[in-house]
């Protein structure tokens, strides 16, 4: 056992190192990918940009289906009274309370969730 913390101890210091570590490329079964689409921010990275960084172990993962476009696709709620309540949904997965106003013609959106709300004239 002596003999072998001897031999062990006897290696050059980046020797050792390579047997310890190995190949770091090894861990990664494939090439990152750089994915050059924009964010919800609209935030675009140059090929060359210094923040590419961050990506160069595990791909940029960009979400298509933002926010803004899928209250975009939820039509509109008719209210028959003057205001709307809008609460964001049931318990802690909404927000505070909001009293919107529906006398004016239109729509009136949510200032938290975007959820639309119109006053029902036929009633």
């Amino acid at each position: 056992m002596a003999n072998l913390a001897r031999s062990w101890l006897s290696l050059p210091r980046l020797a050792a190192s390579r047997r310890v570590c190995g190949s770091l490329t090894a861990l990664h079964t494939s090439a990152p990918v750089q994915d050059q689409s924009p964010t919800h921010t609209g935030q675009v990275f140059d090929k060359d940009d210094y923040r590419n960084a961050r990506f160069m172990t595990t791909p940029r993962q960009t979400n298509t289906r933002w926010a803004v476009n899928l209250i975009k696709e939820v039509p509109p709620k008719a209210v028959q009274g003057r205001i709307a309540a809008c609460d964001g949904g049931p318990g802690a997965l909404g927000h505070p309370r909001v009293y919107i106003n529906l006398d004016d013609e239109g729509n009136h959106g949510c200032i938290y969730c975007g959820l639309r709300y119109y006053k029902d004239s036929t009633h």
